[in-house]
């Protein structure tokens, strides 16, 4: 091996690859992550992420509860309907993002709006002891205000000057990378982001070891620095944090510490489906 071999492959090494999975299929959707697997203990505050891709009329998810997670659902391609009990409702355009920090107790739904191609990601986020119980809140952001450094587009978090549109319950990023084939990225996580992942959806990776198209991986907990290279044209979502140490106590659509919270936020879970039955509202209109 000369010199310049030796140098390729320091550039490409970095953090130690300890887990994958390509998750299962549901139709569209790919369930890459959920909070009762391994993977989800390995990466947690991220518990759960989905994939979906559809041409054609997609019905996206009926409304639905959850407590104790925060939802990021960004869109790709396609619009999206959406609806939450805030009162809000309205579409969710391409490059536009769903914020929905559930606390103690939310319902929503989207649906695909329109007949053409759509994706997109939903990502959920185990929240901490203090804000799990907290009153639900739901914020939108338009494309124009997910700001973008380079080829990084900034979901949570921040990377460099950009700065995402949403403040997170603990620290931790969330991009959208986009690479040219053999073009490298250099993440120096902030101080405490031990936990790290990766997920190419379009394209393939090389971080010391060659990560498949449609395949997470993710790194061994460490601070250390993480470099990527794009194999062919790229696309991948890419995520750190500080670890989530608490447990994963769950629920049907619910994450909590521990089961008292659950217990609680699940009655009130029930408290707004009955206002949704008495008014009316309980289906998707």
């Amino acid at each position: 091996m000369d010199q310049n071999e030796k140098k390729l492959k320091t550039i490409i090494s970095g953090r130690k690859i300890i887990a994958r999975t390509r998750g299962n299929n549901h139709g569209p959707i790919t369930r890459i992550v959920s909070p009762s697997n391994r993977i989800a203990e390995l990466i947690k505050p991220f518990v759960f992420l989905d994939y979906f891709k559809h041409d054609g009329t997609f019905e996206g998810f009926g409304l639905h509860p959850h407590s104790g997670i925060a939802t990021l659902t960004y869109i790709i391609e396609g619009a999206v309907n959406y609806i939450d009990t805030s009162g809000k409702t309205g579409v969710v355009p391409p490059g536009g993002l769903e914020w929905m920090k559930a606390g103690g107790g939310a319902w929503h739904g989207g649906r695909g709006k329109g007949t053409g191609p759509k994706s997109g990601f939903q990502l959920w986020i185990s929240l901490p002891p203090g804000i799990e119980e907290e009153a639900s809140e739901s914020l939108y952001a338009s494309p124009e205000e997910v700001k973008v450094q380079g080829n990084v587009r900034v979901l949570l978090g921040s990377y460099g000057e950009a700065k995402s549109p949403f403040e997170t319950p603990a620290s931790m990023n969330y991009y959208q990378v986009l690479l040219k084939n053999g073009e490298r990225w250099h993440y120096e996580p902030p101080k405490g982001h031990k936990v790290a992942w990766v997920y190419p959806y379009k394209g393939s990776l090389r971080a010391g070891e060659i990560i498949e198209n449609a395949e997470l991986a993710v790194f061994e907990s460490s601070e250390t620095a993480i470099d990527i290279e794009a194999v062919g044209e790229t696309a991948f979502m890419f995520g750190s944090a500080v670890p989530h140490v608490y447990p994963l106590v769950l629920g049907r659509y619910s994450v909590h510490t521990n089961a008292q919270a659950l217990e609680d936020s699940e009655k009130h879970i029930l408290q707004i489906e009955r206002r949704l039955i008495e008014d009316g509202k309980l289906s998707f209109t």
